[in-house]
C-alpha cells in the first residue's frame, strides 16, 4: 500500500474546492470525490446540485458516504507529504544556488538559495529566513513572489516606491506617488489588472495567429488537392492524345505496309501471268522443233517444203521486246502516309489547346481599367472595361502612375502570386499592344517594349502582322485573325500565353521569365490610323465550361 501511494501525486489527493488534503473523502453519481463538509456546504448555498468540477446537475441532492478507501489513502499520503518536507526542510538548510538561481540576501557566511523574494522589502529569502513572513502578523501582509534578482528594477526611480501601478496614458508602470504628480490626471489602473488584460490580449492574439496558420495549412492542403486534380485531368489528357496519336502511328503504318504489299502482290501477278503465257509459247514452240525434225528425215522435198509453209504460218505471235515487269512505285506513299498523320497529329494538338484553354480560363479575374494610369489622350468607358484613343489631350494630374508618351493603360488589379486571365476583344482593330506589365516600368517619355524593360507583349500592326514583343521582335505565323485574345500568367511558373480564344490555339508563350513584382494588365489601342483603327479594345467577360 505504501509502495502504490508513492505512485500518486498531490493533485490527486487535493479537494478541488478547498483545494487541501481529502478530509471525509466522498464521491457523488459522476464520479468526483470531494471532501464532505466542503460539497455539503457548496450544495447549501448552491442550487440545484450541481457538480463544481463537471458541471453535471442533479435532480435531487445525492446521498453523500465516506470513501474508506480513498480517506486511508489520503492519510498515508498526508503523513508521507509531511516526512518529506521533514525531510526536504532539514536537507535545504545545506542547499547553495546554483548558477541562475538567485541567493537569499539575510544568510551570512555561505548564502543559500531563495524560495521567496517580498517586494516590500525588497530581499530575497532562503526557508529559514523565510519564516518570519511566514509567522508574523505584520510580515504576512507582505507580497511574496517567486525569488528574482534585481529587486530595485522594481521601484520607481524617483519615489522609491514600488511600481505597483500601470499608466495607459503614457504606457509605463508607476508608483503610486507618481498618480498625485506627473500621472495625476492618466488613466492609471493596477499593475495586475493591466497584466491580466495584456496577457488575455495576447492569448488572444496568440490564438488568432494559430487560427489563421491552422487555416493556412487546410488553405495549402486544398491546394495540393486541386493541383492534385489538375495533375490528374492533365495525365488523362495526355494518355487521351497520346493514346491517339499512337493509334494513328499505328493505322497510317499498317496501311502504308497493306499499301506497298498490294501493290507488291499485283506485280508479282503479273511476273506470273507474264511467265504463264512465255511457258505456253514455249511448249508450242518445242512442240514445232519436234514436227521440224520429223520431217527432216523425210526424203520428198516437195512435202518437206509445203510443210514447211504451214509451220511457218502459225508462229507465235506476240512481240517480247518491250515486254517487262517492273517494281512498283511507291513515290509519295509515305508522304502521303505521313501528311495524313500530321492532319490527325493537327486535330489532337487541337483538342488539347481547347482542354488548355478551359483550364486557364479557370483562373480568369476581374480587370477594370485604371484612369490614373491612362495617358491623357486616352478614353476610357465608365466602367472601365474599354479604351480608345481619343482626339484631345485631357487637362489630367501628370502623377508618377501615368503614361505620358505612349498611349497605354493599365488595369487597377495587380497579381503578386498565383494565376490570372482575362480576355480582350480586339476586332475591328488593325493595331494593339496588349499583355502584361511590372509596377515598377518607367511611364514617362520614349519607353522599348519588352521583357527586359518590364513588359510583356502581343502586337498586331498593319492589320495582319502579328509580334512578340521579345527584344527583338518575334514575327508569328497565325492561321486566322484572332477576334478575341486571352492573356494568362503563371507568376510562380514564370510564364505569359496568349491564345486566340475563338479558335482555341495558342498565339505565343513568354517563358522562363522571372518575376519579383506586382504585375498589372496592360492596353494599348494605337493610333487611330485615320479612322481605320478607332474601334475600342474591350476586356470581355470571360465564358467558358469546365
Amino acid at each position: 500500500m505504501a509502495a502504490a501511494s508513492c505512485l500518486l501525486t498531490e493533485d490527486q489527493f487535493l479537494c478541488s474546492i478547498c483545494l487541501d488534503v481529502f478530509t471525509d473523502p466522498v464521491a457523488i453519481p459522476c464520479g468526483h470525490n470531494f471532501c464532505k463538509t466542503c460539497i455539503t456546504e457548496h450544495w447549501s448555498t448552491n442550487v440545484p446540485y450541481q457538480c463544481p468540477n463537471c458541471k453535471k446537475v442533479f435532480s435531487t441532492r445525492p446521498e453523500l458516504h465516506v470513501n474508506t478507501f480513498i480517506s486511508e489513502m489520503a492519510a498515508r499520503f498526508r503523513q508521507s507529504a509531511q516526512q518529506k518536507a521533514s525531510s526536504s526542510s532539514s536537507s535545504s538548510e545545506q542547499q547553495v544556488p546554483k548558477p541562475g538561481e538567485v541567493p537569499c540576501d539575510a544568510c551570512t557566511g555561505t548564502r543559500l538559495k531563495a524560495l521567496k523574494s517580498c517586494l516590500v522589502c525588497l530581499e530575497s529569502y532562503c526557508e529559514t529566513h523565510l519564516e518570519p513572513h511566514l509567522t508574523r502578523s505584520g510580515l504576512k501582509r507582505h507580497q511574496l513572489i517567486d525569488p528574482v534578482e534585481n529587486l530595485e528594477g522594481r521601484m520607481c526611480l524617483k519615489h522609491d516606491k514600488l511600481l505597483e501601478l500601470f499608466c495607459k496614458s503614457d504606457q509605463m508602470c508607476v508608483c503610486m506617488l507618481c498618480t498625485y504628480s506627473d500621472h495625476k490626471t492618466h488613466d492609471v489602473v493596477p499593475l495586475r489588472e493591466e497584466y491580466e488584460g495584456k496577457k488575455a490580449e495576447l492569448e488572444t492574439e496568440i490564438q488568432q495567429m494559430i487560427q489563421k496558420r491552422r487555416l493556412k495549412i487546410e488553405e495549402i492542403k486544398h491546394s495540393v488537392e486541386l493541383s492534385e486534380e489538375d495533375a490528374d485531368r492533365e495525365i488523362a489528357d495526355g494518355v487521351q492524345v497520346f493514346t491517339a496519336l499512337k493509334e494513328s502511328v499505328e493505322r497510317s503504318q499498317a496501311e502504308l505496309m497493306d499499301t506497298i504489299k498490294e501493290k507488291q502482290r499485283k506485280t508479282e501477278k503479273q511476273a506470273e501471268g507474264f511467265i504463264k503465257e512465255l511457258e505456253q509459247e514455249i511448249s508450242e514452240l518445242k512442240k514445232r522443233s519436234t514436227e521440224v525434225e520429223q520431217l527432216s528425215c523425210s526424203e520428198d522435198h516437195l512435202h518437206l517444203f509445203q510443210s514447211f509453209m504451214s509451220l511457218n504460218t502459225a508462229p507465235p505471235t506476240k512481240d517480247w521486246t518491250e515486254v517487262s515487269v517492273r517494281p512498283p512505285s511507291h513515290e509519295g506513299t509515305v508522304r502521303r502516309a505521313v501528311s495524313q498523320l500530321e492532319e490527325t497529329l493537327s486535330k489532337q494538338m487541337k483538342k488539347l489547346f481547347e482542354v488548355e484553354l478551359k483550364r486557364v480560363q479557370q483562373s480568369a479575374v476581374d480587370v477594370t481599367l485604371d484612369p490614373d494610369t491612362a495617358h491623357p489622350t486616352l478614353i476610357l468607358s465608365h466602367d472601365g472595361k474599354q479604351v480608345k484613343l481619343g482626339d484631345v489631350w485631357k487637362n489630367v494630374p501628370d502623377n508618377p502612375e501615368r503614361f505620358n508618351f505612349h498611349g497605354n493603360v493599365l488595369a487597377k488589379q495587380s497579381f503578386s502570386s498565383g494565376r490570372f486571365y482575362y480576355e480582350v476583344q480586339v476586332e475591328w482593330k488593325t493595331e494593339w499592344n496588349l499583355g502584361v506589365a511590372r509596377e515598377s516600368i518607367n511611364r514617362k517619355g520614349r519607353i522599348p517594349a519588352n521583357p527586359q524593360n518590364g513588359f510583356w507583349l502581343l502586337s498586331l500592326r498593319n492589320e495582319n502582322e502579328y509580334y512578340a514583343r521579345a527584344g527583338p521582335d518575334i514575327r508569328l505565323s497565325l492561321e486566322s485573325r484572332p477576334e478575341k485574345v486571352g492573356v494568362f500568367v503563371d507568376y510562380e511558373e514564370g510564364l505569359v500565353s496568349f491564345y486566340d480564344v475563338d479558335a482555341a490555339a495558342l498565339i505565343y508563350s513568354f517563358t522562363g521569365c522571372s518575376f519579383t513584382e506586382k504585375l498589372y494588365p496592360y492596353l494599348s489601342p494605337c493610333t487611330n490610323n485615320d479612322g481605320k483603327n478607332s474601334a475600342p479594345l474591350i476586356i470581355s467577360p470571360v465564358n467558358y465550361t469546365k
